[in-house]
């Protein structure tokens, strides 16, 4: 090969490669990773979430307002479909508001994806309706579900029916 072809060559593969590294990889390429900075692509699920059983006890009265544990068995219909245990925590007033956490492991569908995950979430009762915040526990998704990450919530009659929204993604 002559230092003229040679040359030429490398001019080649010099420009090619300045090329290729100017392009945006893609979550498909090979060797492409996300940056700590690039944010995840996000889905939204929704849902209606339906109370089957619901079972109350006072785990403490010794002053002030009740404390409270509820177990219920729901059914949710919709993006999210499937059943989930809850069992929650509740500071319970007198004028019957109350404030509470919860934790509770769906099982079911999300989108076309099977599985299970936990969610923990943090409630607030006034005059019969409930208002939620809730997220996906890190690591506790399982089956066609592990990686799931999210956050959302619910609002409706508490204990009863109400309507959940999930904004969802993957790791």
């Amino acid at each position: 090969m002559t230092v003229r072809a040679t040359a030429l060559l490398t001019a080649l593969c010099l420009s090619a490669s300045h090329l290729v590294s100017a392009l945006p990889p893609k979550e498909t390429d090979m060797h492409y990773t996300r940056s700590q900075t690039e944010p995840p692509t996000r889905a939204r699920a929704a849902a209606k979430v339906t109370v089957h059983a619901s079972k109350a006890k006072s785990y403490d009265q010794t002053a002030g307002p009740a404390l409270v544990e509820i177990d219920m068995a729901e059914t949710f219909t919709g993006d999210i479909a499937g059943e989930s245990q809850v069992r929650a925590l509740q500071v319970r007033l007198d004028d019957r508001s109350a404030s509470g956490v919860s934790l509770q492991r769906f099982h079911g569908k999300l989108g076309s994806r099977q599985g299970t995950f936990v969610l923990q979430g943090a409630e607030l009762v006034q005059h019969g309706k409930i208002k939620a915040t809730w997220f996906v526990v890190p690591g506790s998704g399982t089956g066609d579900l592990t990686g799931l990450r999210g956050e959302g919530g619910f609002e409706g009659d508490f204990g009863k029916r109400s309507e959940a929204t999930l904004s969802y993604w993957f790791e």
